[in-house]
């Protein structure tokens, strides 16, 4: 049974669209399936599993749950979700208070990467959002978007479809639990601080784990959670900035730039920033260094 199916005119009432984009925005953009407003007209449940697609919805009235990954919650007016329909998920009217859904199902090439990013974030499935007027804004304008025909609109879909992640991704950090991240902020502040002032050298997590008396495994761990990357990366990341600085404001030779910035000899330096930049330095400079 699909999710919110109405297969059965006596089991919910909706106003839906079903979206079909253009090939190129369903190669390149966040781009719609589906979209909709339904009202349940008495109790059901349904379920889906294995659908290339992410879900969000609103509980504009009533009440239900969700069940996702093995957990149920419960759902009542000005309940969010937000899941990865990859998975089994199942959703249930209440019994007593039938509720009225908004929805849309959408899909974009790393949207996949965008969800598991949330969840790292700390996204929970289902949450209430202090501002829920900023979430059904998006949606009405989505909704009026899918039923348009603005020759453009899929590109303003996609603009929309961003927005709505955005919105997600800053309701993933939970301010309730701002105490306990800021405790967890303070133990790597100072360790973000010392790789960028240090960058050049050479750092170990057993050094940084000595120096700043963190265990290194905590260290790894809430270093990822505060800045969304391991240290490792965030250490090439400012290594190759530097580097391309150097590349595009001085005449340093491609050598002396890789040793500067702590990313050895020529070979490797040329391959760990063609790993990152998509090219080798030589030709990032000839590109870049006459530019404004």
């Amino acid at each position: 049974m699909d999710f919110f199916s109405d297969e059965k005119a006596a089991i919910v009432a909706s106003d839906r669209v079903l979206y079909t984009p253009s090939g190129f925005a369903r190669s390149n953009l966040l781009h719609l399936q589906e979209i909709g407003r339904l009202t349940a007209k008495r109790p059901h449940v349904s379920s889906r599993k294995a659908l290339v697609s992410c879900l969000f919805f609103m509980v504009a009235d009533g009440e239900g749950t969700l069940t996702y990954e093995g957990k149920t919650y419960e759902l009542t007016k000005g309940s969010c979700a937000f899941i990865d329909c990859r998975k089994a998920y199942s959703h249930a009217t209440s019994p007593n208070r039938l509720w009225t859904l908004e929805w849309c199902h959408f899909d974009g090439p790393t949207l996949a990467q965008v969800y598991e990013k949330y969840v790292e974030r700390g996204g929970r499935p289902v949450f209430k959002p202090d501002a829920p007027e900023t979430f059904r804004e998006t949606w009405e304008k989505l909704f009026a978007l899918a039923k348009g025909t603005d020759y453009v609109r899929d590109m303003k879909i996609n603009e929309g479809l961003g927005t709505l992640l955005t919105l997600l991704m800053v309701e993933s950090w939970h301010p309730e639990e701002a105490a306990q991240l800021a405790v967890k902020k303070s133990s790597v502040v100072p360790v973000r601080a010392y790789l960028e002032e240090n960058f050049a050298g050479k750092i170990t997590l057993d050094e940084l784990s000595a120096k700043f008396f963190v265990n290194k495994y905590y260290l790894t761990r809430v270093f990822k959670e505060q800045y969304g990357q391991s240290i490792n990366t965030y250490l090439l990341g400012i290594r190759i900035t530097h580097a391309k600085h150097l590349l595009r404001f001085t005449d340093k030779t491609v050598e002396e730039i890789g040793m500067e910035c702590g990313l050895g000899a020529l070979h490797y330096f040329s391959r760990v920033f063609r790993s990152v930049e998509g090219m080798p330095p030589r030709k990032y400079r000839e590109q870049w260094k006459k530019s404004i």
